[in-house]
């Protein structure tokens, strides 16, 4: 073995010379304690989302579903996304199976992975004491141990948005263009993940970069103009093939209601996203201005502390902001070049940036959205602190240590409060702990250094007390469906439990269907609270709540009518006897079934492996197929059954849904098993 192999192991162990001899071994155990943390009780959320899951099965089948991101292998529709955060879950179904840890594995990989970028920025401008800080409060977040466990697009998203901030401040401290082309591929690949929600980071670092670059004013520029055509580059290869490519070749976009990418992309998840204006939705957050109610909470300054978001995200948030000023006024007289100022300045403006954005959106806003802050805040809480606390015997910087602890002090106990009979201990141990530790660091410079010390570890300890207990619930609870939170449940919004990102993510039931109705027939109200693939009596919606797409119906609190209306928001209880009916003479069709709504069709895919056409798409209101569509497919002998129930709102697609409901219950014969009503497309009703 020669030196050089020796020096690899040696190097991996020990790090940088500069760094003290403690600081890799720390950061190797912060990424295994985040590993093993993220991976236990793991495969407790089975399907996850089942919406996403049916279109990773889709893609471990097909080439073609793969490249497009389609709901079922035979390619009738793709998801209403574009499809990067799908390829890793479904190249790791082609490896080892169809189960739920091969789905969600590479989400797991991804928040350790995102510790990892974080810590690495945070490092190299600090210290390693302050980078294993930023990692440990990414790392016990709430809402980020939900979705690094999730299946959505957003851990992908939250990987990609860090690596393209670390990538700018490299190139803050030597003026390379290729960090800055390097950051806009990554930004441009994150569009693949989730649309326009990549580039709300955009203005910020590319202002920072623009004022504070160590290079002449045209080197800057040009620069930027080859970021953005990296950008370009990286989203907009599959974009323009998606466009390109025939429309009668490739699946129906979902989301849509023109078959066009552009449409859904600067639509339904672009500018609908923020002025409410979506096809088919419920309405927007709030009235024009900010602080209006509306079918998705209220709009202004303090969303993101209210009841239903505060638990998931703002635990630090307060802290992270003061300590962004203390960052920026500490670095005033710092040179236009200084790299410290530059890393405040692009971690603060991603960060103020997406959070006016969440604030004011008044389109569908979900609570796991806030998991794209996470690994802005955890820099600013490391970058702060160490910059302090270097300072700490200079008075203004021993009071704003101060003030920052006493403010996370404050707001944990806040927050815990606001979970009625959750470890009522808890929130007296980070308030009084906190409020101690704040004194202790007021007087710290005063101090020995191992009562500093000790000062200082008493205010990290509870600091992240309040994140790591609800962290630690999120870990204990099975989270399915479209709609989930971390936690446990708090006073006026939704946490763990039924109706909520707990188990199940159960919605109460309203207007259900019964198994023999159509999308919107009333049925019994019943929660649904199983996991994938659970039967429930009558072929009642069990648990998950499938797609990011549009939930139709949804109230504010979570509730929804028709099983999440219609069926919208939850899967379908898959019996033995169903299976075993769609699996007989399978091979002989290119559906075995087609049903109205995405989470009705996933749901019935995943349990017999074979594709099942979704109608209308996640909420059933996207135009495809349509009736003569549908018809041509049903001549030719491509599927064999029509689902009874699904979901369904109104819309220009709606019409088309109900449309091909009504033909197929005015032609063809039904059986019902096990409570749900199959039409067999195979047997019209004239030859019964």
């Amino acid at each position: 073995m020669t030196v050089h192999d020796h020096a690899f192991p040696r190097r991996l162990w020990r790090g940088r010379p500069e760094d003290p001899r403690w600081a890799r071994p720390a950061f190797l155990a912060l990424l295994l304690a985040t590993l093993l943390l993220y991976l236990a009780n793991l495969s407790a959320s089975g399907y996850a989302n089942s919406f996403y899951s049916a279109a990773v099965q889709a893609g471990s089948e097909s080439w073609k579903a793969f490249f497009f991101g389609s709901l079922d292998a035979a390619n009738a529709i793709t998801v209403d996304k574009p499809p990067a955060a799908l390829w890793p879950m479904a190249l790791s179904v082609r490896l080892f199976g169809l189960h739920s840890w091969a789905i969600l594995l590479p989400e797991v990989l991804m928040g350790v992975g995102t510790v990892a970028v974080v810590y690495a920025a945070v490092r190299r401008r600090f210290s390693s004491a302050a980078g294993l800080i930023a990692g440990a409060v990414l790392a016990l977040t709430p809402v980020a141990a939900l979705m690094f466990r999730f299946n959505n697009p957003d851990a992908m998203l939250a990987l990609l948005m860090a690596v393209a901030c670390y990538l700018v401040i490299r190139a803050l401290e030597d003026g390379r263009t290729r960090w800055i082309v390097w950051a806009g591929a990554a930004i441009g690949f994150a569009f693949l993940a989730k649309t326009l929600q990549a580039f709300l980071i955009l203005p910020p670092l590319a202002l920072v970069y623009a004022v504070c670059a160590p290079v002449p004013v045209r080197r800057r520029v040009a620069q930027l103009a080859a970021g953005l055509g990296a950008i370009v580059v990286a989203g907009g290869w599959w974009v323009a093939v998606v466009e390109l490519w025939p429309a009668s070749s490739r699946p129906y976009i979902g989301g849509s209601q023109n078959d066009s990418f552009l449409e859904l992309t600067f639509g339904y998840n672009g500018l609908g996203r923020l002025n409410g204006d979506e096809t088919g939705s419920v309405g927007g957050g709030g009235a024009p201005g900010g602080g209006g109610g509306g079918g998705w909470g209220e709009t202004g300054w303090d969303r993101m502390f209210g009841s239903v978001v505060g638990g998931q995200i703002s635990w630090l948030i307060p802290a992270a902001l003061i300590l962004l000023v203390a960052g920026l006024v500490a670095t005033r007289k710092a040179a236009r070049t200084s790299v410290t100022r530059g890393a405040f300045l692009v971690w603060g403006g991603a960060l103020l940036t997406t959070m006016l954005v969440f604030s004011y959106m008044q389109g569908i806003f979900h609570e796991y959205y806030t998991v794209a802050l996470a690994p802005y805040i955890a820099p600013l809480v490391g970058m702060g602190a160490a910059l302090l606390w270097e300072r700490r015997d200079r008075t203004w910087a021993a009071l704003t240590l101060t003030a920052a602890m006493t403010a996370t002090a404050a707001w944990g106990y806040v927050l815990l409060n606001r979970s009625s009979g959750y470890q009522p201990w808890l929130k007296w141990l980070v308030l009084v702990g906190g409020l101690t530790a704040a004194l202790g660091l007021l007087f710290a410079a005063r101090l020995g250094r191992r009562f500093a010390l000790g000062v200082a570890g008493l205010g990290l300890v509870t600091a992240l007390a309040g994140p790591a207990a609800y962290t630690l619930t999120t870990l204990g609870e099975a989270h399915t469906g479209s709609i989930v939170t971390a936690g446990p449940a708090v006073t006026g919004g939704r946490g763990g439990g039924p109706g909520g990102g707990g188990p199940g993510g159960g919605m109460p039931g309203g207007n259900m269907p019964d198994g023999n109705g159509f999308p919107g027939r009333p049925g019994q109200g019943q929660q649904g609270q199983g996991q994938p693939g659970q039967n429930l009596p009558g072929g009642m919606p069990a648990g998950g709540t499938p797609g990011d797409g549009n939930p139709q119906g949804e109230t504010p609190d979570g509730r929804g009518g028709a099983g999440g209306m219609g069926g919208l928001l939850n899967g379908a209880g898959v019996s033995d006897e169903a299976k075993e009916l769609l699996e007989d003479d399978a091979q002989a069709y290119t559906w075995v079934a087609a049903a109205v709504g995405a989470q009705n069709a996933a749901s019935y895919q995943l349990s017999t492996g074979d594709p099942v056409m979704a109608i209308g798409g996640f909420n059933g209101t996207d135009p495809s197929p349509t009736l003569d569509e549908f018809k041509e497919y049903v001549a030719n002998g491509e599927i064999h059954y029509f689902i009874a129930g699904g979901g369904g709102m109104g819309g220009a697609g709606a019409g088309t849904s109900s449309q091909i409901s009504t033909w197929v219950q005015e032609s063809f014969t039904s059986v019902t098993v096990d409570g749900t009503t199959f039409y067999d497309l195979t047997k019209p009703k004239t030859e019964s």
